[in-house]
């Protein structure tokens, strides 16, 4: 048997090795258009920031060390230029000699990855895109020369880790982002977080804008502000790179990648595809999505390993799982996001908290936002998101595999997690979220959204901010009194409505009093996630800085 597989790193890498674990007797040919077929490519900002210092520390692995374990044949500096699905034929130029030969095949992986995307602008050609090793390779020397300023263009994961990592050697760095946030994967008041965080360490943001045309020392944006950039990094996102897949005739997936079944076979079965050029199954609702992870890369290479191997294969769909880290924060998040369940029309419960890290009591312990959305019909786990300083890690991917192993979000209350005072609370955020769920979804307390938070004040009700006097003297929504929740039974004379909306700092004292009023005969809901939501929100009357 022998098998191609066109591109390496996480994908092909994965899938060559795993094949050979399970063939000895395979001929396996891995065809990379770089100089490097395995190496470490989301460590790549970090070398150009400096935190990496060895460049070797990125490359895993190389052509020689792979034959020597594995018996692979590795050819890089090689671009597979056309594919004959027909005669089962690959077309391969040497891109250093520039010979042309073809390569037979009895099984195909194509995993060519994803390319960056390049906006037409004048200009653009100045910009540096970070993909590969060579790429980061320019970069270094780019910022080596010691540079001014930098633009980066797009607000995404791969911008703030490059914005990050270019003001760690001390450039002045800017980032601009057509959407009105960076990080689209997060909704705004958690995006807010880590724009205030951007921004806290000189990062000039530019929201809502876009970059026009590119000089020799300027970028220009549509808002007419012209930067000053002797380095322009672009970073608005990858498509997958289906150029050869669509030559050969292979069905393209509504998202743009290379469709493929549940075992990664392309519409010709003798050809598979993996990685980010393929499309994924979203595991929510089983729609076609787009995922450029490399973990999901690894285990679609395992997957196409398997199955040419004969091996049984389970399904694979996911939840696009993802963390940043941003200085001082990290940011991780799940599943869908509340954007595109309105946007596609779901019904969603949303629940904000703002634990800290471990037991309040126990030396260094920072607080963190969490937000979890709730199925609020079947209490399914839609997705979550959390930004903070430590213990975000943790959470996100305890709620990852609650999704993946299909609980509730009421069971979150029921998971038995280790505990500590160093390490967690005897209640976890995440026992929390479900004792929240539990609540909300048997109707003992109704909760409001801060972007509802207009509405209620329109139709009436009366705002009541329960906090401590000190706390509110240090901001509040605008018209709320102030009762602590400690007087609130004395002072119910004060409440000119039945109808109140009770606020606390992150919900919990809110929650009390509701319940609270609500036996005394009002109806009172609670602010989700408190004062502490709405004021990271786009409701707060606190603007966001910008550069």
């Amino acid at each position: 048997m022998k098998v191609v597989i066109i591109g390496g790193v996480a994908g092909g890498m994965s899938a060559a090795t795993r094949l050979r674990r399970l063939d000895g007797d395979a001929e396996i040919v891995v065809v990379e258009k770089s100089g490097h077929v395995s190496y470490a490519n989301c460590g790549l900002p970090y070398f150009v920031g400096g935190v990496i210092e060895d460049e070797s520390s990125l490359l895993l692995q190389t052509p020689a060390s792979l034959h020597e374990r594995f018996r692979l044949d590795v050819r890089v500096d090689s671009e597979a230029i056309a594919i004959n699905p027909t005669s089962r034929v690959v077309s391969i130029k040497n891109l250093v000699k520039g010979e042309t030969y073809e390569l037979p095949y009895d099984y195909l992986i194509l995993s060519p990855g994803a390319s960056p995307v390049i906006p037409s602008i004048p200009g653009i050609e100045r910009a540096l895109p970070l993909r590969n090793v060579e790429d980061v390779e320019r970069m270094v020397t780019a910022v080596d020369r010691a540079p001014e300023q930098a633009v980066v263009i797009g607000g995404g994961f791969i911008g703030v880790e490059i914005a990050e990592n270019l003001r760690h050697r001390g450039i002045s760095t800017s980032i601009v982002e057509a959407a009105p946030q960076v990080l689209a994967p997060l909704d705004p008041e958690m995006a807010h977080l880590v724009a205030d965080e951007l921004v806290a360490h000189d990062v000039a943001l530019y929201l809502g804008d876009s970059v026009e045309s590119i000089t020799s020392r300027t970028v220009k944006l549509a808002s007419g502000d012209v930067l000053e950039a002797e380095l322009v990094v672009v970073a608005i996102g990858v498509r997958p790179d289906i150029s050869l897949a669509r030559a050969a005739g292979l069905a393209i997936g509504e998202r743009g990648g290379i469709a493929v079944d549940e075992f990664n076979r392309t519409s010709d079965h003798a050809i598979y595809a993996i990685g980010d050029a393929a499309e994924k199954f979203d595991a929510l609702d089983g729609s076609a999505t787009l995922v450029p992870l490399a973990n999901i890369a690894n285990r679609h290479g395992r997957v196409a390993a398997d199955h040419i191997a004969g091996r049984t294969v389970r399904p694979l769909a996911t939840i696009g799982t993802a963390i940043v880290k941003v200085f001082d924060l990290t940011i991780a998040t799940t599943g869908w996001n509340e954007k595109r369940l309105v946007a596609e029309g779901r019904d969603v419960l949303a629940i904000h908290t703002h634990p800290s890290s471990h037991a309040s009591y126990y030396p260094g312990a920072k607080a963190m936002a969490l937000k979890l959305l709730v199925d609020p019909l079947t209490g399914s786990i839609l997705g979550a998101q959390g930004v903070g300083t430590e213990g975000v890690d943790k959470r996100i991917d305890v709620l990852a595999t609650a999704i993946r192993g299909g609980l509730t979000a009421p069971e979150l209350a029921d998971l038995e997690l280790a505990y500590a005072p160093p390490f967690g609370s005897a209640k976890d955020p995440v026992n929390m979220l479900g004792y929240i769920a539990e609540n909300l979804l048997s109707g003992l307390v109704e909760t409001v959204q801060w972007s509802e938070v207009d509405d209620y004040r329109a139709s009436g009700a009366q705002f009541v901010d329960v906090r401590t006097r000190d706390e509110f003297a240090g901001g509040s929504l605008p018209g709320a009194i102030n009762i602590p929740i400690d007087e609130l039974r004395e002072r119910l004379s004060e409440l000119d409505s039945c109808d109140v909306v009770v606020s606390c700092q992150a919900g919990q004292r809110g929650h009390t009093a509701a319940l609270l009023l609500n036996q005394l005969g009002f109806r009172a809901k609670n602010l989700d996630g408190g004062y502490a939501t709405w004021l990271s929100s786009p409701a707060s009357v606190t603007p966001l800085l910008v550069g």
